[in-house]
């Protein structure tokens, strides 16, 4: 019997405003808005890009990022990106604010970070080449 594939994970982040968090990473990231329930005064949606997929809710209690936890755990996301070169001139090209910028990171990646409106830590990157 073939392995089963996986295809893709979507992380659900709480968050404390369903409308000011899509209208962050559909205007400044360009993620697409797939699903928002219900339309009008949201508490729950999704936002894709490409094969990135992210899901929003507010359930009334706070966020809860990894780095306020955590401070050395910080990333709540990585989200795998074949050019992250070229994704940092895209968000920088919109003013987005970079955590951390573009660069070869101690654990062998190529990428750069940013956070949300909650303060979720988005790494975008890839494995650095040899």
């Amino acid at each position: 019997m073939p392995r089963p594939t996986l295809n893709a994970i979507a992380p659900c982040f709480i968050v404390s405003s369903v409308p000011a968090s899509v209208a962050f990473y559909r205007d400044q990231l360009n993620f697409a808005v797939t699903h928002l329930e219900p339309a009008a005064d949201p508490f729950f949606a999704i936002v894709e890009r490409d094969h990135a997929m992210l899901m929003l809710k507010a359930v009334g209690a706070p966020p809860a990022p990894n780095a306020s936890l955590h401070p050395w755990a910080r990333w709540d996301a990585y989200i795998n990106t074949p050019d992250p070169d070229s994704l940092a001139a895209e968000f920088a090209s919109r003013n987005v604010a970079f955590s951390q910028p573009l660069q070869d990171t101690t654990d062998g990646l190529r990428g750069f970070e940013l956070r949300d409106p909650d303060g979720y830590v988005i790494f975008f990157g890839r494995p650095r080449e040899n």
